[in-house]
């Protein structure tokens, strides 16, 4: 298995919207009836007409927003990533995250269009440049989450399935960080992607908003986005508590090869997290997605650092919202593609 090879720091979208805050819509005419127009979070104002029949998900976070909308029955396409909920396997592939086929995704003949960051600004423009409808979804933070599920159920005709399922989830962070907001003690902890190197979250990414919303701090906050510490610096940092990214990819034979590393590797053994059986797994799939599981990461990781706060074992399941996820070498080409992408803006 591969190292990843660049990773993007998340600190602000390379263009701001500067109309219509995302999320909001404004009524239009139209002879057919319904007509909504969105802007995106890269700011593209985007007026979509009727009630979308054939939605494309080219992100497994998008796919996840949608059917945490429950759009399952009107999404026709989704990327080869795309594999959960369960059901994702039987939708129509159109590539991969970063290696979109315009091809198939013309195929499918959709009428609405949910690209990411990682698709590359050269797809993206070549489906508007075709007349195909393109939302662009670009969560950086929790909130943004919640805003992008607000604004799929606008562009969709689901508003009152995304104020749902916004509330519930704003519900369910309130009831973690009420506690952990009161705790004085904040343990330091180290969320690690890889091993080799060492590539940890730092500051700006979905991770880092993880820890400290649990109660924690992140022992590698100084470090920009996802990026390589050395060795010596990790086992100086000392974090007192060490989650790994486990799922597709990330594992040999059933095997957990992140927290095998920390484990089994002789120098790792200094570290009080590896002494005092702090070392956690938690899915990739959850902490590394902008999307509505992202919460049940929060849960899980609370759970982790507070177990006297919070019952442990399975966190409420996020209802219909599971979706697909990256293992480590796709999650490596997204966030080189993502990072090519923001360059060239």
């Amino acid at each position: 298995m591969q190292s990843p090879s660049a990773a993007p720091t998340q600190d602000a979208r390379t263009a701001a919207p500067t109309a219509t805050p995302a999320g909001t819509h404004a009524p239009a005419a139209d002879a057919t009836g319904r007509a909504v127009t969105v802007t995106d979070d890269y700011g593209e104002i985007v007026t979509i007409r009727g009630i979308p029949q054939r939605i494309v998900s080219l992100a497994p976070s998008n796919t996840e927003i949608l059917y945490a909308l429950g759009l399952e029955d009107r999404i026709v396409g989704v990327t080869d990533y795309c594999n959960y909920p369960p059901e994702t396997s039987d939708k129509p592939k159109v590539g991969g995250y970063s290696t979109i086929n315009i091809e198939k995704v013309l195929a499918a003949n959709p009428d609405l269009i949910f690209a990411a960051t990682g698709n590359t600004e050269d797809v993206v423009n070549r489906l508007r440049m075709i007349g195909m409808t393109v939302v662009t979804l670009n969560p950086l933070t929790v909130d943004d989450v919640l805003r992008d599920t607000e604004l799929a159920g606008t562009a969709t005709g689901q508003e009152e399935q995304a104020r749902t399922c916004v509330e519930e989830l704003q519900a369910r962070i309130v009831a973690v960080t009420d506690k952990t907001e009161a705790q004085e003690e904040k343990p330091s902890v180290a969320h690690v992607v890889w091993y080799d190197p060492i590539w940890v979250s730092g500051n700006g990414t979905f991770q880092n908003e993880v820890i400290t919303m649990a109660g924690g701090t992140n022992a590698l906050g100084s470090v920009e986005g996802w990026g390589i510490v050395g060795l010596e610096e990790f086992i100086t940092t000392n974090p007192e508590y060490i989650i790994v990214s486990s799922g597709t990819g990330m594992g040999d034979e059933g095997r957990d090869v992140v927290y095998d590393y920390f484990m089994n590797e002789p120098r790792m053994q200094r570290l009080d997290a590896v002494r005092d059986g702090h070392v956690y797994v938690v899915d990739a799939d959850i902490i590394s997605r902008g999307s509505p599981r992202i919460v049940d990461a929060l849960e899980e990781v609370a759970a982790i650092l507070h177990p006297d706060l919070f019952e442990t074992g399975t966190p409420t399941a996020t209802p219909a919202v599971q979706s697909p996820g990256f293992g480590v070498i796709p999650l490596a080409l997204a966030f080189l593609a993502v990072l090519l992408t923001r360059t060239k803006r």
